[in-house]
């Protein structure tokens, strides 16, 4: 049985639309990536949803595409987490 405890958060999931913003623009990732000053594998990361960006590059990605942050990532709720997790 999973028992939460009431002071401790899960860890926040996140999904992004980061993929479609990209090749709306027709950008590869490694042109994204130039842009962002990151490496393509750490585009290719934030696509899978493998790794999360700081706040200073979620900054930069939504005014890369003249967006805020929140049209771009948007948080998992727990109850869709603990059902892919099932």
């Amino acid at each position: 049985m999973l028992r939460l405890d009431p002071y401790h958060q899960p860890p926040a999931r996140m999904t992004n639309r980061l993929k479609d913003l990209r090749t709306e623009k027709k950008w590869t990732q490694a042109e994204l990536a130039q842009q962002l000053e990151v490496s393509r594998q750490t585009v290719n990361a934030l696509e899978r949803g493998r790794y999360y960006p700081s706040l200073p590059l979620a900054f930069r990605i939504a005014h890369i595409f003249g967006t805020r942050i929140e049209e771009v990532f948007e948080p998992v709720s727990l109850h869709a987490a603990l059902r892919r997790s099932s």
